[in-house]
């Protein structure tokens, strides 16, 4: 790791109060852990979920938690005591942010919602609820994951071949996606307080999430009043924008435009394409795909696929092999734009927002469950004996409660 890894971060001296599990929350405060920001991670006594989604596992701790949860301090706190809404209560009285994601009118019933007290006491205070579906609503306080949103907000329709039937979507980017605008509206809201002077409530949904990354399925409905369905690898709006086999491995690239598919059939040895009625524009090119697939892949088969994609990205077209995990995180230019990333026994992904003069950096590690309890508390101001007693009280735990 490099030095400018060490930077403080363009969030130093922000403080965010973490209530969250699982996939979406964390994955914000990690991006605002990376860029400085002081993520205190509270946990049920039973911790976060995560912890046990493996195998694979590093000290019992398992990938999934691994991956979402490096700067960050631990800190186990039973929150359905009233002495552990006192603690964190205290906690907020620094706090630029607290982000949560309970089921809808959970932080209510204990006494802590935003409109009645948080807002009240703490003015100042961002708070942002992830939730499912809402507080109301037709769907409103029902659970959500990832998955069953990807099918309620149609993405499952659109993904997967006509052979496999409505797919879900690998990687998890209802959460991730949720996370990312949730990061979002934290720092708008931060920027906007410093006018206003006042905090505010980010209601973020994983649905009007996913609703809104439905593009361009959704854009392509409403204008058209036909229903999208899966079209594989192929993009529903621009072709050639598709995986090809090769000789040797397969490839993708995609021409957005006429310029680029001329400069693809120059390098194919297939100047007469372009002139091809069929294929002279784009809507021709989408409305003949499967003839123009066979015309390319008839040429594509004899080539050896890393060599053609290095013409072609000369060339000036977008291309590249279709690789798998391993050969992605090994990859020279993974390594060169410092997105694979290593310290001690952790390696990961790095950091992808690349700021000049602030940039992001992996000071601390993922932490162990309760972790940083005492000194998180110390700094609160609380005195040694008040902190064993709320361990040996349970409200505070440094140890996951089975």
């Amino acid at each position: 790791m490099s030095e400018a890894t060490r930077a403080p971060g363009a969030l130093a001296g922000k403080r965010v109060i973490d209530l969250t599990r699982v996939l979406g929350g964390p994955y914000c405060t990690q991006i605002l852990g990376d860029h400085g920001a002081e993520i205190i991670k509270i946990e049920p006594p039973q911790g976060d979920e995560v912890r046990d989604w493996g195998p694979p596992f590093h000290e019992g701790d398992a990938s999934y938690f691994i991956g979402l949860n490096r700067n960050k301090r631990s800190l186990g706190l039973d929150l359905s005591k009233p002495e552990g809404r006192d603690v964190l209560m205290r906690l907020l009285e620094n706090a630029d942010a607290l982000i949560e994601n309970y089921k809808p009118g959970t932080m209510e019933r204990w006494g802590i919602g935003y409109e009645d007290v948080l807002s009240q006491r703490f003015p100042e205070l961002v708070h942002c609820r992830i939730s499912g579906y809402g507080g109301d609503g037709p769907l409103g306080g029902y659970p959500g994951y990832d998955a069953i949103i990807q099918g309620t907000a149609g993405w499952f329709s659109v993904n997967g071949t006509p052979d496999t039937g409505p797919t879900r979507v690998g990687i998890p980017m209802v959460d991730m996606g949720t996370g990312l605008y949730a990061a979002i509206a934290i720092l708008m809201a931060i920027i906007e307080r410093g006018s206003s002077g006042r905090g505010q409530y980010i209601d973020m949904t994983l649905f009007d999430s996913a609703v809104a990354l439905m593009h361009p399925y959704l854009i392509n409905y409403l204008l058209s009043d036909t229903v999208p369905t899966a079209t594989g690898n192929a993009h529903p709006n621009v072709s050639p924008y598709d995986k090809f086999r090769t000789k040797t491995v397969d490839i993708f690239f995609g021409c957005g435009n006429d310029r680029a598919f001329g400069k693809l059939c120059t390098v194919l040895g297939r100047p007469d394409l372009p002139e091809d009625p069929r294929f002279n524009s784009n809507g021709g090119r989408v409305t003949n795909r499967e003839a123009l697939t066979g015309e390319l892949e008839s040429v594509l088969v004899k080539l050896d696929g890393e060599a053609i994609c290095e013409k072609l990205l000369k060339a000036g077209v977008p291309a590249g092999p279709v690789l798998d995990t391993a050969q992605m995180y090994h990859h020279e230019h993974t390594k060169y734009r410092e997105m694979a990333v290593s310290k001690d026994w952790y390696k990961m992904s790095g950091i992808p927002i690349k700021l000049s003069r602030t940039p992001g950096s992996i000071r601390s590690l993922p932490p162990k469950f309760g972790e940083h309890g005492r000194d998180i508390l110390a700094e609160a101001g609380y005195e040694a004996g008040e902190i064993d007693a709320l361990v040996e009280g349970g409200t505070v735990l440094e140890q996951r409660r089975s």
